[in-house]
């Protein structure tokens, strides 16, 4: 009898990818589904040569396939889902709301309904910070408001709300995990963080410390910080994965953990970060100045305080300059 395995959706992307080799390091089975828009492929391109580690096993398709996911809940013994897959892109999502309604919303509601009639009880779904819109308090504890100001954030905010009404309904253990900016790569350089395009700002002042990009546009110089600069709380993708491992042990027990922030609790400016790549690469960083873009607060910080004391969970490589170094090896 096969032992049962993980659903990840989205297992290719960014994040997904660090918790599939976590897992499988940690002997875990884990059934990928991915259907690699993520990587700029269309449905009918070419899949791709991809290192995927022993113990998963990647399926192309769509998260709103029933048909499919059925199939493979019962070919593989389905236990639990961690769900990665859907757009990301802020900006995108003002321009084509209809987009993010539909992957975020409607197809990931076709998913959840089709794990659960499978029998699938634990579902562990990554969410963002992005839910709580522009806040009154820094750092953001969960109980804060939640008030996003884009499509994006709104469609993670809705399934939020559906999974909560399917753990009072049917009695669904879940964890929406509030990322707050993932970054840095796997340690030893295998894994990184390419999406296409890339908006995320560690690799694109990597690139452009390295002359691979045209020179960085720092957004707003004018915020209420201590440099002007917008500041954000990142957090090692590798923390991400090892806090989608414990939360899915927590709802193995029985415990449904309902949302929890995952960050650091300290906040760096778009201007240390700049200061910490070139360090880091020993070379300027080439940067100019634009004007403010529409929704971007001028400080996200998480209080995972409740994250780390449900889960036991630690973040272990997330200081500025370690992240940095693990993004620019794997980006080498």
């Amino acid at each position: 009898m096969k032992t049962a395995a993980i659903l990840v959706t989205g297992g290719v992307g960014f994040v997904g990818s660090h918790f599939v080799r976590a897992a499988t390091d940690e002997g875990r089975r884990v059934i990928i589904l991915d259907d690699l828009s993520g990587m700029g492929l269309a449905t009918n391109d070419a899949t791709p040569q991809l290192a995927i580690p022993d113990g998963a096993a990647l399926v192309r398709g769509d998260i709103g396939d029933e048909a499919l996911i059925e199939s493979l809940c019962r070919q593989h013994s389905v236990s639990s889902l961690v769900h990665f897959a859907g757009k990301i892109q802020v900006g995108e999502s003002v321009r084509k709301p209809e987009l993010y309604f539909d992957h975020n919303v409607n197809r990931s509601l076709r998913l959840l309904d089709t794990v659960r009639e499978m029998g699938v009880r634990d579902v562990v779904f990554s969410s963002t910070a992005a839910v709580y819109g522009e806040p009154k308090t820094v750092p953001i504890p969960e109980t804060a408001q939640t008030a996003p100001v884009n499509p994006y954030g709104c469609s993670k905010l809705a399934f939020e709300w559906i999974l909560q009404s399917y753990a009072v309904a049917h009695g669904l253990r879940y964890a929406a995990l509030r990322y707050f900016n993932a970054a840095g790569a796997h340690p030893d350089g295998t894994l990184s963080e390419r999406h296409d395009p890339e908006t995320h700002l560690v690799p694109l002042v990597i690139d452009a410390g390295r002359g691979r990009r045209p020179p960085l546009t720092v957004f707003g110089t004018d915020y209420p910080t201590p440099d002007g600069t917008c500041v954000r709380d990142y957090i090692h993708v590798c923390d991400l994965a090892s806090a989608h491992l414990l939360a899915l042990d927590q709802l193995a027990q029985g415990s449904s953990l309902g949302a929890l922030n995952l960050g650091t609790g300290r906040g760096y400016s778009v201007r240390q970060v700049l200061e910490a790549a070139q360090d880091v690469l020993g070379a300027p960083i080439p940067h100019t100045v634009g004007s403010r873009r529409d929704g971007d607060p001028p400080a996200l910080v998480a209080d995972s305080s409740a994250a780390q004391r449900r889960l036991g969970w630690q973040p272990k490589r997330s200081e500025l300059k370690t992240l940095i170094e693990d993004a620019a090896r794997s980006r080498a």
